[in-house]
């Protein structure tokens, strides 16, 4: 399921640069971020559902390519996304 509109443009706003950031690395692992929480929560219970873990499995791949890409331009703001999103990391102590 697709995040509602609402709930985007809050995630947007707190993690955008700019006014209408909708793009940067930052906006798009907090989304990511949202989705995962929300099939993690989905594959509780419905536990045989094999195509929506993929699904996540897809999306936690590209979250952390996004992070990585983050981590090698903008350290700082790597830190401030990672502990705002309570991802953990192994680099960070």
């Amino acid at each position: 399921m697709a995040l509602d509109s609402a709930k985007k443009a809050e995630i947007m706003s707190k993690f955008a640069r700019g006014e209408k950031d909708t793009g940067s690395p930052e906006v798009q692992i907090a989304l990511l971020s949202e989705r995962i929480s929300y099939l993690t929560e989905h594959l509780k219970t419905n536990k045989k559902d094999h195509s929506s873990r993929l699904g996540l499995l897809k999306l936690v791949g590209q979250r952390k390519r996004l992070m990585k890409y983050l981590k090698s331009k903008d350290y700082t703001r790597y830190v401030e996304v990672v502990k705002a999103l309570n991802i953990r990391d192994k680099s960070i102590a």
